[in-house]
């Protein structure tokens, strides 16, 4: 029998646990039955297997087991090692979670400025071979390793401690001041499964698990937009295994998302050896000049989001023939135009190109590096090489001393300046997503006479334009016939930031709002229709809450992919227990960071924190763990903070905003390893392993440049979780929550303001939207069990099925378990779909890759593809 587990190395996870991770799958050479004894020994190990795997929040599917069974108990050890070691890592259950106050919650103090004083007083006053300056104990005092601080054990209680109880840095595990309890889960305690539990299926051979690996990287290279980082890592992932570089036949004729063609086309020039074969490949895939930048940017170990400057490498002299040959062939105008949005990125670049020694060759892309550069027309042979290039060039300007080109931007610029709406949009005509994105400029500029005359070409427009780029407008018009007192930007960027400012645009006429809504949704509607037509759709109520995804350039590597701005329930009657992790790294030096929660009431008024300034409010209502100051490897250092979320509303708390800070400024991804989370855990939450995997809800990664982070907010009265997955920008050291109060509010209002306007549009929506668009049936399906069916009338539009989903208006009952549903759009993959059907889960639990195509939150925004 072989095994195809493999383990993760480094900060990329390798094959296996990507396809665990993406399709719930394993993948093992089936062996031939063993004799019955032998059999009967597996079947304890696959018990203890599939206890472990309980403790994790996963369970065995039949077929699964079927499988295991046929294996020796060695056989078997070594997959359940593996299998346990790749998900031991996607919870962070592989790292040591020791507390400061190793019996938390129940033991940490109830007075944090006592505490602080105590440890003071020992730092200063105490000496050796003296009595304890707390207590008066003479025999008691002793130094603890490494850091040699006079320790008081009747003072400070070692079997609970950690960590120095006057530094709060990690000490020497066999110094005698430490004399820890074993903490074991208490006999009979409940523990109920996590939302995210996931059925695992055997999902076959090796044969099998390349096809799954070329099926994934199929999705991956569809999507439109730029991928997360998780999905990022999983590309590389999947092209390291997708075979030799002269076999092309998995790589699509167009790559959509400008980013992943950059990275694909990048990893196909690895080896110079293969330039012959894939050289054609990547001059077919560049169809712009911002092509070339990002390829040469992420070959050169840069960003493809081309947000940070590259260090450009050096270009062998074929890849810059092949280069200079694709730009040659594009309008040398929008080349132009693209060099002058990256304008010093293209100038550190042509002196890798070297353009002007091929201006012969291929003259239009000499043109457009010597439009950027503004080069001097002297008469010599470059100059008159320009020149008549230049003449054949209708937009160029030939007047000496330099060439220039009537750029479309600036062209665009001018006209909107100067009111001029018919050239402004005869202009955008020709860029719809342009025309899209300046929309409610447009708008606001052409005024109730014109502004007909923008919406006929926005309807024109439409059908060009990217799927993303219309949910955007969209979400962003229809709200505009209000005043709006607060605007949200998230700046392209390496961190996820957002940007908030006070709102002053008037609103814009009912009438054209209502019109441009209009259009869009139908555009996204006709669009919808070009999919494969089923007959029965699902859709989970609960899906209204998550935010169709956008900006996931810089969403957080995550174990459970939730967009941006989405607001999941919270279980009742469980304490929210948030957690932290990090590990110092060589170039790190010592780093503090800080778990902090800040309370808010309903006027966003700052009412109480919980941090290492106050272990505790308002009694257990918020308990921290203690504040641990470094975590050097290979343990590390975690802090905990648990939520009573009864005890919180009754102390007057409506929001509590999640923060962690790097108190003395080292940036996370100076880090060996950062990652943060939460889990939901039992009404008796004072019992059992202080970091249960089973109850993990959401772990995630801390990473960039950033010294704070935002992750998630709680409506504590609407018993609601909203993930921001933001980060702040802070100067200084020594943060704490409570000095970054003002702020957190205006995030968290902000944001929270962002997200229930419906400037972005809902994931449920967009379901709403696909299986109006696509089936006969649709059958929505309540939070409390209850289901409405609504059956597409023989008279009545998509449009106005799509806008009857939802509403008291239902057709007939329909039993979902006598049913074959082909397309669902769920919460949890509980519902049985029929082969080949279609389904989107935040959490797949059952749900079988190999018999269902399981769509990612991206996927049903990229299937709405332009003509």
């Amino acid at each position: 029998m072989t095994t195809t587990i493999t383990t993760t190395t480094g900060a990329r996870r390798g094959l296996a646990a990507t396809l665990l991770a993406r399709r719930g799958a394993v993948y093992l050479n089936e062996s031939a039955p063993f004799p019955p004894t032998s059999a009967l020994g597996s079947l304890a190990g696959i018990t203890l297997l599939e206890a472990d795997l309980l403790e994790r929040g996963y369970l065995l599917s039949n077929d699964l087991r079927q499988v295991l069974v046929r294996n020796t108990d060695t056989q078997l050890a070594t997959i359940g090692r593996v299998l346990l070691a790749d998900i031991d890592a996607a919870l962070g259950a592989d790292r040591d979670h020791t507390p400061l106050f190793r019996s938390f919650p129940a033991s940490t103090p109830t007075d944090t400025l006592a505490l602080y004083v105590d440890r003071v007083l020992s730092l200063l006053l105490q000496t050796p071979e003296q009595p304890c300056v707390l207590c008066g104990s003479r025999t008691t005092v002793q130094p603890v390793d490494p850091c040699a601080h006079l320790v008081c054990t009747s003072c400070f209680d070692g079997a609970d401690l950690s960590a120095c109880p006057i530094c709060q840095r990690p000490i020497d595990a066999d110094d005698p001041f430490l004399r820890p309890q074993h903490h074991r889960p208490t006999a009979g305690a409940r523990r109920a499964l996590p939302d995210r539990l996931r059925i695992l299926a055997h999902g076959g051979d090796l044969a099998d698990r390349m096809a799954d690996a070329t099926a994934e990287l199929t999705v991956l290279l569809s999507r439109t937009g730029a991928l997360s980082p998780q999905d990022t890592d999983d590309l590389a992932t999947l092209l390291d295994h997708a075979g030799d570089r002269t076999d092309l036949q998995w790589l699509p004729e167009t790559i959509p998302g400008r980013e992943t063609k950059a990275r694909v086309l990048a990893w196909l020039l690895n080896e110079p050896d293969h330039y012959q074969s894939v050289l054609p490949a990547v001059t077919a895939h560049i169809t712009t000049a911002t092509d070339v930048l990002r390829l040469v940017a992420v070959r050169s170990g840069g960003d493809a989001g081309l947000v940070t400057p590259t260090r450009f490498t050096a270009i062998p002299r074929p890849l810059r023939r092949t280069l200079l040959q694709a730009l040659d062939r594009l309008d040398v105008t929008l080349v132009a135009e693209d060099m002058r949005r990256h304008a010093q990125a293209w100038k550190h670049l042509a002196e890798r190109l070297h353009p002007f020694e091929y201006a012969t060759r291929y003259p239009k892309a000499a043109l457009a590096v010597a439009v950027l550069r503004e080069t001097a027309l002297t008469g010599d042979v470059l100059s008159r090489t320009l020149e008549a290039t230049a003449r054949r060039v209708p937009a160029a300007s030939t007047n000496r001393p330099k060439v220039a080109l009537a750029l479309w931007s600036s062209q665009v610029e001018t006209a909107l300046a100067e009111a001029d709406l018919p050239r402004a949009l005869t202009l955008l005509a020709q860029r719809p997503g342009e025309l899209l994105r300046r929309l409610d400029h447009v708008l606001r500029t052409a005024g109730d006479d014109h502004a007909q005359n923008v919406l006929d070409t926005l309807e024109q427009a439409a059908p060009h334009v990217a799927p993303a780029v219309i949910l955007s407008a969209l979400g962003e018009i229809r709200t505009r016939t209000r005043k709006g007192t607060k605007r949200v930007f998230f700046p392209k960027g390496g961190n996820a930031k957002a940007h908030i400012t006070a709102d002053e645009r008037a609103p814009l006429p009912d009438a054209a709002v209502d019109r441009a809504v209009s259009i869009l949704t139908g555009e996204i509607l006709r669009r919808a229709g070009r999919l494969t037509p089923v007959d029965t759709a699902v859709i989970d109520a609960g899906l209204h809450g998550v935010i169709a995804p956008f900006a996931e350039r810089t969403a957080s590597r995550a174990l459970v992919t939730l967009p941006r701005g989405s607001e999941l329930p919270l279980p009742d009657g469980r304490t929210v227990r948030l957690f932290l992790h990090w590990m110092e790294s060589a170039d790190s030096g010592r780093t503090d960071l800080d778990l902090s929660a800040a309370m808010f009431n309903d006027t966003w008024d700052h009412i109480g924190t919980c941090d290492y300034t106050r272990l505790r409010f308002a009694g257990s209502a918020a308990v921290h763990s203690g504040d641990l100051q470094s975590a050097p490897a290979p343990r590390g250092a975690s802090e905990f903070i648990d939520l009573d979320l009864d005890q919180l509303a009754a102390a007057g708390v409506r929001y509590l905003v999640t923060a962690v800070f790097s108190y003395n400024n080292v940036p996370f991804d100076h880090l060996a390893e950062a990652f943060a989370g939460f889990m939901a855990r039992d009404e008796d939450g004072n019992t059992g392993a202080v970091y249960d995997p089973r109850q993990v809800e959401q772990r995630f990664d801390l990473t960039g440049q950033a010294r704070a982070s935002v992750p998630l907010l709680i409506d504590v009265q609407g018993r609601t979780m909203r993930w921001l997955d933001i980060v702040r920008g802070v100067t200084g050291t020594h943060h704490a929550v409570h000095r970054h109060a003002h702020d957190l509010a205006d995030l968290g209002e902000g944001l929270t303001g962002l997200f229930t306007s419906g400037a972005r549009i809902g994931l449920g929506e967009l379901a709403t939207w696909q299986a109006a668009a696509r089936a006969t049936n649709v059958v929505v399906r309540h939070l409390d069990g209850s289901t409405a069916a609504y059956q597409r009338q023989p008279e009545e539009t998509t449009a106005d099925f799509a806008a009857r989903i939802g509403t008291p208006l239902t057709d007939r009952h329909v039993d979902l378990h006598a049913t074959e549903v082909n397309l669902a759009y769920l919460l949890r993959g509980d519902l049985p779909l029929a082969a080949g059907g279609e389904a989107y889960a935040l959490h797949p639990a059952g749900l079988d890759a190999r018999q269902v195509r399981l769509l990612g939150a991206s996927d049903l925004v990229s299937a709405l593809i332009p003509r």
